[in-house]
């Protein structure tokens, strides 16, 4: 087994791809020709898509407590779970059984990036290769890309579930290859008395949950709301891709910004440009702003995730618990939104009104973020 930063960096991706890209958002370019062929509404839609985001804060609750065995341990659990819950969406045309898989699914994909980030990142950190974060990062746009380009390729849903739990299965064999077990001393016990959160924290957690409502409406329904409009319904087969490419470089680029500018402030200024990335679907919908909005989101969707990880690992110590804290947050924002998107959606028939909700959450996140950063 390999232990180089650079292989524990890219195990981490892999880990990031399986367990979020492909886990959490491969549901977005499958759900069209799902609903198309099952007869339902956005408002179910919507609720399957919350389902996922309950079990992704339920996850974050069970992450936050102390566990017996190594990080590494859940780690692969949790990754063998979001494998096989993929695959099963497949078998069953059971809504209430949509509800179940998609409820573990997001169990599955908050440990894996609580324990992937814990473990991964504190490891690069020890060895003062930090900015290898940016790999492990990276991960969820590429799975969100390669589970694109993979499903534009079938043409029955349940065959796109079976290959998506395929894929994800080879990546997590992948991680349990790269990812070397936990040394002496790391396993998931009581490491001396808790410490106070750290100043700014609460208006951080905040704005990352004001993050996870503001984006999760547009990363939910946008190939729904290309495959529903005639003049932009050929960009169905990649406005998803083109997501997440624009997602997988952007860790990169945004954390490289905050050892310059500051985590918050950085923060504060991503979720302004992601604003405008949603907002612009509000306005309109044509080729040109579907593209706009997926880049825009796409580019910004995990710079503010690794940023809120970040931002949750300064003031010392085991970070997990402020990490869970974070996620929960995220997920409180994230269960909302789609369930309250798809209702508007099949009232009216567009998603301008939530688009536009979404986009001033943003902007509040904006503002909590760079008013503590003026303050600092």
């Amino acid at each position: 087994m390999n232990n180089s930063p650079l292989s524990l960096a890219v195990g981490g991706m892999l880990a990031m791809a399986a367990g979020l890209g492909i886990g959490r958002f491969v549901y977005t370019p499958i759900l069209p020709p799902m609903v198309e062929a099952l007869g339902l509404n956005n408002s179910q839609a919507g609720l399957i898509a919350s389902a996922n985001f309950v079990g992704y804060l339920l996850g974050a609750l069970l992450a936050a407590v102390r566990l017996p065995g190594s990080r590494r341990r859940w780690l692969i659990g949790a990754l063998a779970v979001n494998a096989t819950g993929l695959a099963a969406m497949g078998l069953t045309s059971s809504f209430a059984a949509f509800l179940a898989l998609r409820l573990t699914a997001g169990i599955a994909s908050a440990v894996t990036l609580i324990f992937a980030s814990a473990l991964v990142l504190d490891r690069l950190a020890a060895a003062g290769r930090g900015r290898l974060g940016a790999v492990h990062f990276a991960g969820v746009g590429i799975g969100i890309a390669i589970s694109a380009a993979l499903v534009a390729m079938l043409h029955d849903w349940r065959t796109m579930w079976y290959a998506s739990g395929v894929l994800a299965l080879a990546a997590g064999f992948a991680v349990l290859l790269l990812v070397p077990p936990d040394s002496h001393g790391s396993q998931l016990r009581a490491s001396g008395p808790r410490r106070p959160l750290p100043r700014g924290f609460l208006p951080l957690a905040l704005a990352y949950g004001l993050f996870g409502f503001g984006y999760i409406i547009t990363a939910t329904f946008i190939v729904a709301m290309v495959r529903d409009n005639r003049e932009v319904a050929s960009l169905e087969p990649y406005i998803w891709a083109m997501f997440g490419v624009s997602a997988a470089p952007s860790v990169a680029l945004w954390t490289g910004l905050a050892t310059r500018w500051g985590i918050r402030r950085t923060f504060a200024i991503v979720a302004f440009i992601e604003a405008l990335g949603v907002a612009v679907s509000a306005l309109w919908l044509t080729s040109v702003s579907v593209i706009v909005t997926s880049v825009l989101v796409g580019g910004t969707l995990m710079g503010l995730t690794a940023l809120g990880v970040m931002g949750a690992r300064e003031g010392g110590g085991d970070p997990r618990s402020r990490i869970a804290l974070m996620t929960a947050a995220f997920s409180a924002g994230q269960i909302i939104g789609p369930s309250f998107a798809g209702y508007f959606y099949d009232l009216t028939g567009s998603l301008s009104g939530p688009s536009w909700v979404a986009a001033a959450a943003l902007v509040v996140a904006g503002f909590l973020t760079s008013f503590r950063s003026r303050r600092a």
